[in-house]
């Protein structure tokens, strides 16, 4: 026998009848479930049944009796469509799902809903059904598995550490044919993560029909020119899965140290359904009664016996995974209690991050800056994050190729690049990331990297860019994992590179996002501010930050930090208050020089500067009214970017002031002052509304 990467024994495949048997039972379950609520794909996942089985019965590391064991495998679904293929995992399995859930796939609050819900269902790893997300997060949980065994036990050799696991992931044509699945495979070539397997479900069908009709290319001579272990797996005459051969290239992708392995698996789409097998329809349709009732006569099971799973072999097949993990976990917890004692100081570290406290120096560690210098946000958040990485070691990230732009570089730090890849300056075990040009890809890593559980990401580029990377911001937000997204250049402000880089409708398209936080601090000290109540919350965060230099407020450090992580606060006051001036960013500047131009009049305003729109709307409503007194009718926001969402803070006799329309290629000031962005066009809309307040009352 050979060790395998994990650390643990490879031995030969041992599969016999009660394997067989429950196979069929899965199969018949997944035509069961799609028939009964009527929608569903059922095809695929009665052809992956024995992909999926052997995984979890005869390979994968996993403890169903404790999911979030430290010492697990990762499994990720990528074509999230066929979630049967992972529900029936965990109900054989033991992790709790009964086949009561299994009946109740795809209903109003069960726990089996359409595509695989990450924090719904125990044992999902990750979201997925946006087909390319899962195949590229599992890389960035690659990239995680990378990073921690260098923060916990980098000296170890591969295979003999604790932290030792694999990656496994099934994905489809449609997971290799979105662009992000490309981006992060590529990635994952030049990092070498060998770590990762894909299982490519290679069935030759889609919805419209045969793949040939859009998806030809050689797919395992597209992973070998990115640097990957490919191997083809074809099927048996019957169009049965070749088990004993899949086995064997997965032992081989367990055993490779070198690259990311990619397995090339022949399947027949809906086997053995007499007439639905190797149809589209199969893929995302009910198979039809008749049609179900034939399939489970060809697999010799009981035609009028629905999710029918027999007990006795149940519990047999229970029993015999239940004896591989304990014996699995008998030498792990051996191996981890050594580790322990031989690393007391990594050993604390490991129980901080386990319970996802932020260092006790962290406050100590962040900067303050000097009232009244200049400073754009995007340099204090690179000074900030500095600071930080100096005491929060799982702090770690980069950029997509623009770290010098967007100040994501943490100095002194070797890239993560794998041995051996002749870069100066690197290590497997570097803090510092080049994503590439990959920003939807760099999104997705984020995301798997977070999910992988111990550090806090974080990702840099353009905020006009974050276009590119929507679909993994989403997930983020639907996920609700620790990813800190970096977005520079975030308004009109960054001038002369014109219309196509200047953002206008993003900030408030990704307020429109459920569960992001965007945040566009007014200062370098909001900006400080802003990561500090950034890495004490667990959801993703959107930090908003400008090319051009913006004063330095003189406000007294406490009441930025409470005000910024309450979202909103009184940046000035007057006695009698009658205007209320709002703003975020670059433009609270503005408003408080619009406030000087009012008071010239006779005219006293409050201003209020609104970091984060998500996490004020979250606090108790009398502190929002104590910012945002209902009293006051008379109210301005004002943001360099689109007017949407303004409106429910300002009311009917408010004004908002910013820009509808793209911008030009211009210098800042310009912009600025064409599109109406001026103190004096901001204190003339207070002298408005406060007209319009007297005519309505």
């Amino acid at each position: 026998m050979t060790r395998g990467h994990s650390g643990r024994q490879a031995d030969a495949l041992e599969w016999g009848d009660d394997d067989d048997r429950a196979v069929d039972y899965l199969r018949a379950i997944a035509a069961d479930a799609v028939q009964r609520v009527g929608n569903g794909h059922p095809g695929t996942a009665m052809a992956l049944a024995p992909v999926a089985y052997l995984l979890f019965q005869k390979v994968m590391a996993h403890d169903p009796h404790d999911p979030s064991w430290l010492g697990r495998d990762r499994f990720v679904l990528s074509g999230g469509h066929t979630s049967l293929t992972l529900y029936s995992q965990l109900f054989v399995s033991d992790y709790g799902l009964t086949m009561a859930d299994l009946e109740a796939f795809r209903t109003a609050g069960s726990r089996t809903p359409g595509h695989p819900e990450y924090g719904h269902t125990t044992g999902v790893e990750a979201t997925t059904g946006p087909l390319g997300q899962g195949l590229s997060m599992a890389v960035g949980m690659a990239m995680a598995a990378r990073y921690e065994r260098g923060l916990l036990d980098p000296d170890a050799a591969a295979g003999d550490s604790p932290f030792d696991h694999r990656i496994w992931t099934i994905c489809g044509d449609g997971d290799l044919e979105e662009g992000v699945s490309s981006e992060a495979s590529s990635l994952a070539g030049v990092q070498k993560l060998s770590e990762l397997c894909v299982i490519y479900d290679d069935n030759h069908i889609s919805i419209e029909g045969d793949t040939a009709i859009a998806f030809t290319e050689d797919v395992c001579e597209r992973y070998r020119a990115y640097g990957w272990a490919t191997h083809r797996v074809d099927q048996l005459p019957d169009g049965r899965v070749d088990v004993p051969a899949l086995h064997a290239a997965l032992e081989k992708a367990r055993a490779e140290r070198e690259r990311p392995t990619l397995i090339q698996l022949r399947t027949t789409i809906a086997w053995p359904a007499p007439h639905a097998r190797n149809t589209a329809k199969s893929h995302g349709s009910a198979l039809g009664e008749e049609e179900v009732r034939a399939t489970k006569e060809q697999l010799g099971l009981d035609p009028d016996e629905h999710f029918a799973f027999d007990d006795d072999l149940l519990a047999r097949v229970r029993e015999r995974l239940r004896h591989r993990v304990d014996a699995e976990r008998r030498s792990w917890n051996a191996a981890f209690t050594e580790w322990q004692l031989r690393n007391p100081d990594r050993a604390a570290l490991l129980d901080r991050l386990l319970n996802h406290e932020p260092p006790a120096d962290l406050d100590a560690a962040l900067p303050v800056f000097e009232a009244g210098a200049s400073m754009a946000t995007r340099k204090a958040s690179g000074l900030v994050i500095n600071a930080v990485a100096s005491v929060m070691p799982e702090l770690w990230g980069g950029s997509a190729d623009l770290a010098e732009s967007n100040n994501t570089t943490i100095e002194n730090s070797p890239s993560f690049l794998p041995a051996g890849s002749g870069v100066p300056d690197s290590s497997p075990y570097g803090r510092l990331v080049h994503f590439g040009v990959r920003e939807h890809a760099m999104g997705a890593a984020l995301n798997g990297i977070a999910l992988h559980g111990l550090t806090r990401p974080f990702g840099g580029t353009f905020l006009v860019f974050s276009d590119y990377m929507r679909g993994a911001v989403r997930l983020s937000a639907l996920m609700d994992v620790p990813v800190t997204y970096v977005w520079t250049h975030d308004s009109i402000g960054l001038g002369e590179d014109g219309p196509t880089h200047q953002p206008v409708e993003h900030l408030w398209s990704l307020r429109a996002m459920p569960g992001l936080s965007v945040v566009r601090p007014a200062d370098a000290n909001e900006t400080a501010a802003a990561w500090r109540a950034t890495l004490r919350q667990h959801g993703p965060v959107g930090l908003i930050l400008t090319r051009q230099n913006l004063p330095v407020l003189d406000l007294a450090h406490e009441t930025v930090v409470a005000g910024v992580a309450r979202g909103g606060y009184v940046v000035r006051d007057s006695d009698a208050t009658q205007v209320i001036l709002m703003a975020t960013g670059s433009e609270v500047s503005l408003a408080l020089e619009a406030a000087a131009l009012l008071d010239d009049r006779g005219i006293a305003a409050r201003v209020v500067s609104l970091p984060c729109l998500e996490w004020f709307d979250q606090q108790e409503a009398a502190y929002r009214d104590s910012v945002l007194p209902p009293s006051i009718g008379a109210r301005v926001a004002v943001e360099a970017g689109a007017t949407l969402g303004w409106w429910r803070y300002v009311g009917s006799s408010g004004r908002v002031i910013g820009i509808d329309h793209f911008g030009a290629s211009a210098d800042p000031a310009t912009l600025f002052r064409d599109a109406g962005i001026t103190a004096e066009r901001v204190a003339a809309a207070a002298e408005e509304s406060l007209a319009d307040v007297s005519r309505h009352h």
